[in-house]
């Protein structure tokens, strides 16, 4: 499966360069973040609140996030520097990861050029100035291919520890890491050298790994009525007409931006030639954990829909693949171009974060606009009650008409005392807050109503004293604004 070794002089210059240019980008990345203007997305803001209370377990997603942001703020911060800071950190050890696999399959040159183009994809880029639940995923997903190659080069035990602690921490990341099995289910079916694998113990240990890390995530949710995977399954959207072909190409042209344009119509050219010419044996492996996922998320989105996001696991493989094709053609000046307008990306996104709310950029306004003017609401919200406060009648609670708006409103108000409380539109909880937060009958009158609808007549309806406080126009950073509505609220009828 190597192709080329290198001099023990060579590879080492490789491993020093990698280390110097990565540490480097680091930098950039951090000061980035520093002078980034945004305000929490309210993803980010619901994982932080999430974090406060570490379970096994959260409404939409597995709980490692929510553990990352707790070690991250324990150590820093409650800042939004702070929560997102394992994000540039993390993405920067999967690139060398991805070093250590190519170097595996190929040769340290090219595990330092896949290492770079990794660390400079621009969803990689934008990946790294905020905190989602891809970044541990992408890790994990590097980290178990490691194992997997590895697996299948020697007859050691410690791949089958690594793969095994990388599915099901990536599990615990993302149940989109289950994808794992599916590409190592293709690889084996088409690469007879390997399928010995299939009657080892090792594989089977591996997989014994996972599960008995992800186990008490499924005890969490057995005994919450599987929230996490009603949730997930919800998020598919399987109803109603199920042929959306303007949506799988929505989703397959955005993979241009997520992988960038260069690079992903060079994986397309490797698949185009993978079907006329055949591949080499550590080119198929590649392929077979990239191209299952890509496959299954288009048919995803002709069924239903897709985020641009959610096949991100492929470009772990798709990198070193899509590198070392380059490197063999001598494509140099595709790989040159592909770099240099990355990174432009990456300075485009810098100024653009760090000018949030200050600039409005021709024909679009302004981009961010939708993680912007968090803190006006908050602090229009604290404005009220501290003046019930005041007036000797202090609210008992706060209540908010969307989950954007509580997770928000969690983060940037969480020094007033007031608790927030999540409205229940149903029996069943529809989010992490209305399973572990909701509005009751024992909870304390009056309520303060925070709403963003401008018809809130559902919530209003359900209690016998209603009075407007007033709407506030608030600044969206320079290009508009966002209405908010207050009201003060007794006598609830119950649902």
């Amino acid at each position: 499966m190597v192709l080329v070794r290198e001099s023990r002089g060579e590879e080492v210059r490789y491993a020093v360069l990698l280390a110097g240019l990565m540490a480097a980008l680091l930098a950039v990345r951090l000061v980035t973040l520093r002078f980034n203007a945004t305000d929490l997305f309210f993803d980010e803001a619901q994982y932080w609140s999430w974090s406060l209370e570490p379970a096994f377990g959260y409404y939409s997603k597995p709980p490692l996030i929510a553990w990352i942001i707790w070690l991250a703020t324990g150590s820093c911060g409650i800042t939004e520097f702070c929560i997102r800071l394992p994000s540039p950190l993390i993405h920067t050890a999967t690139a060398g990861l991805i070093f250590a696999v190519g170097a595996r399959l190929y040769d340290t040159k090219i595990g330092f050029w896949s290492a770079l183009v990794f660390a400079t994809l621009p969803g990689v880029s934008f990946s790294a100035g905020i905190i989602s639940t891809d970044v541990p995923l992408l890790f994990c997903w590097a980290l178990a291919l490691l194992g997997y190659v590895a697996m299948a080069q020697t007859r050691s035990w410690w791949p089958a520890l690594i793969l095994g602690l990388a599915f099901g921490l990536g599990l615990n990341a993302k149940y989109a890491m289950a994808y794992l099995v599916l590409c190592i289910a293709v690889d084996l079916a088409a690469a007879s050298e390997r399928r010995r694998l299939l009657f080892e113990g090792r594989i089977w240990v591996a997989l014994a790994i996972g599960m008995a890390l992800i186990a008490p995530n499924l005890i969490w949710n057995a005994s919450n009525s599987f929230a996490t995977f009603s949730h997930t399954a919800d998020n598919a959207k399987w109803t109603g007409d199920l042929i959306h072909p303007l949506k799988a190409l929505e989703f397959f042209g955005s993979q241009f931006g997520v992988f960038g344009p260069i690079l992903f119509a060079g994986l397309l050219v490797v698949v185009v030639r993978a079907y006329r010419l055949g591949l080499a044996p550590a080119d198929r492996l590649l392929l077979g954990f990239t191209l299952p996922v890509l496959v299954v998320v288009t048919a995803q989105a002709l069924l239903s829909r897709a985020h641009a996001n959610w096949a991100a696991a492929s470009y772990i493989a798709a990198t070193i693949l899509v590198t070392a094709t380059m490197l063999r053609d001598l494509s140099w000046g595709w790989l040159r171009a592909s770099l240099a307008l990355h990174l432009v990306l990456i300075a485009g996104l810098g100024l653009a974060t760090a000018t949030a709310g200050s600039i409005a950029w021709p024909g679009i306004g302004d981009p961010f606009a939708r993680t912007l003017g968090w803190k006006n609401v908050a602090q229009a919200t604290a404005v009220v009650l501290a003046e019930a406060r005041v007036a000797g009648r202090p609210f008992g609670s706060v209540i908010a008409d969307e989950r954007a708006l509580s997770a928000e409103l969690l983060y940037y108000m969480r020094h007033d005392p007031t608790p927030l409380l999540a409205w229940r539109t149903s029996g069943k909880p529809n989010d992490h807050y209305e399973l572990t937060r909701p509005f009751t009958a024992a909870s304390k009158d009056p309520v303060l109503l925070v709403a963003m609808r401008r018809d809130a007549s559902d919530i209003l309806a359900r209690f016998t004293r209603v009075r407007e406080l007033g709407r506030k126009s608030l600044a969206v950073g320079r290009t508009s604004s966002r209405s908010i509505a207050f009201y003060q609220l007794s006598g609830y009828r119950g649902p």
